[in-house]
């Protein structure tokens, strides 16, 4: 859902904003993060232990005709990489124009694009009640040097597996942050993801269970099982076999990042998922797969394609805001 046409029908949603207003001010406070549970069904790999950190919060714009303000936060992230500007986590945190305690949800964004779609789906969200938390992955906007081609997704495994692993800990301090704040109802706590940033939100919610309401938007499991024998991975396939490699090799060494391997965690949370019967991006087999897995909850099938799915918009929003508003 990266398509100008998407971003076209986004923005016909969105409201005017004004950019004039108090001078900025800066809230600093200190967040603890404190694992839900003994994590046993948490993989190593995305196990985080108790922790603080400090937090900056800055006001950036309001949107008075709608009751929605919106502020910059930042904070360290739970890894340091080798990249100074990775190591910081930045989000955009809609508000609504409420004492609360409201939800509040997690936004992870496409592949590409402008991060209109969750900017949109950030206000969208906080114009209804409901608090939109746009969390940037690793190597995502500010988190990215300038000038560079870095990418959270990229040839290089060992780089793109560090990335997932830095994104779900990430999610994981911002639920914590989100838990801490007195506006925000810390057992209304959700995630949504779009495209890649579905996958993302599905494996982070599978790791972080404080995360109670997932929404899934044009995404699915069961990575090498739905790309493995595409054409248009056809020459990756003949290098990787060439080579003596394997499908169950491969299969093996992406099953910590496929949101398929711990999809049982979602059991007990509040799924929905958002689909395009037409998606020539994410297999269509792949969502059957994830809802399978994660327990048969709310599917909506689209007719249409990945990008296509824009003329599904103000239903997609409408079903979202339901899901994450619900008691």
């Amino acid at each position: 859902m990266r398509s100008s046409v998407l971003a076209c029908a986004l923005l016909s949603a969105a409201p005017a904003f004004a950019a004039a207003g108090p001078a900025p001010t800066v809230e600093k406070g200190t967040v603890h993060f404190t694992p839900a549970d003994a994590q046993s069904g948490v993989p190593e790999r995305y196990r985080l232990e108790a922790r603080t950190f400090d937090y900056e919060m800055k006001w950036m714009y309001d949107m008075p005709s709608v009751g929605v303000h919106v502020y910059s936060v930042r904070f360290p992230s739970a890894v340091e990489s080798p990249v100074p500007e990775n190591n910081t986590v930045y989000a955009e945190y809609y508000r609504p124009d409420a004492k609360g305690p409201f939800p509040c949800v997690i936004l992870l964004d496409v592949t590409g694009g402008d991060q209109t779609i969750s900017r949109v789906i950030g206000t969208h969200l906080a114009r209804h009640g409901i608090g939109g938390l746009f969390m940037q992955m690793a190597y995502y906007g500010p988190r990215r040097p300038a000038g560079s081609g870095l990418r959270l997704l990229s040839t290089d495994v060992a780089r793109t597996t560090a990335a997932v692993r830095q994104t779900v800990l990430d999610v994981r301090l911002t639920t914590a942050w989100m838990e801490s704040r007195p506006e925000i109802d810390a057992k209304r706590l959700g995630i949504l993801g779009t495209s890649l940033g579905s996958f993302m939100a599905a494996l982070a919610a599978e790791m972080e269970p404080k995360l109670g309401r997932v929404a899934l938007l044009l995404g699915g499991g069961g990575l090498v099982d739905g790309y493995y024998d595409d054409p248009r991975a056809a020459t990756y396939r003949k290098m990787f076999e060439a080579l003596g490699g394997k499908k169950a090799t491969l299969a093996k060494l992406i099953a910590p990042y496929d949101p398929i391997t711990c999809a049982a965690n979602l059991k007990g949370r509040k799924l929905l998922m958002l689909e395009a019967r037409h998606d020539e991006i994410v297999p269509p087999k792949m969502a059957e797969r994830l809802w399978r897995a994660s327990g048969e909850q709310k599917i909506v099938w689209y007719n249409s394609g990945h990008y296509t799915a824009a003329i599904y918009v103000a239903d997609a929003l409408e079903q979202v805001v339901r899901h994450f508003g619900a008691e």
